[in-house]
């Protein structure tokens, strides 16, 4: 295995644990999961514009961290399927990282309202859910993911961005 390939696997690894602490520090204060909730974790999913191994890395973080927090079956397929569009959508986007954020937001606006209302049976209406949920990613995204976006372009080594 080349030298490269082994930093990004480990950059992916890093990226997935990073995700899994994060999401239980907005879980212990219950902003994980639910109708209203805001995963500092997704600010994250900003990193594919720098490596291609932050796609595995949110995505496999996603999915440990909605086993570990309890999450139902289907929301551990559906959420991790959502952050890996949004993941998917951010590296298309790498030459324009003042609008990588986006597609995560879509794709949780459009997948986890339906996981809600479908797996939790949450009661709400699906036009609330999508923009609370629009909102919680909004905040984690588009806001902390671009704070992420400007700390990382200063400190990440060029060699790492591809």
């Amino acid at each position: 295995m080349k030298r490269n390939q082994t930093r990004e696997i480990a950059f992916g690894g890093i990226i997935a644990a990073l995700y899994v602490i994060l999401t239980y520090v907005a879980n212990a204060f219950g902003l994980a999961s639910g109708a209203i909730q805001v995963r500092i974790s997704e600010a994250l999913t900003i990193l594919p514009v720098f490596t291609v191994a932050a796609i595995p890395g949110v995505t496999i973080g996603c999915l440990l961290a909605n086993l570990l927090t309890g999450c139902a079956f289907w929301d551990i397929v559906f959420g991790s399927f959502a952050t890996l569009l949004g993941a998917i959508g951010t590296r298309l986007l790498r030459k324009h990282p003042y609008f990588a954020w986006i597609p995560p937001v879509v794709s949780n606006m459009a997948i986890i309202p339906v996981v809600l209302q479908k797996v939790y049976n949450v009661p709400d209406a699906w036009w609330y859910l999508v923009i609370t949920v629009g909102i919680g990613e909004i905040i984690s995204c588009g806001i902390l993911g671009i704070m992420l976006y400007q700390v990382s372009f200063k400190v990440l080594p060029n060699d790492l961005r591809n």
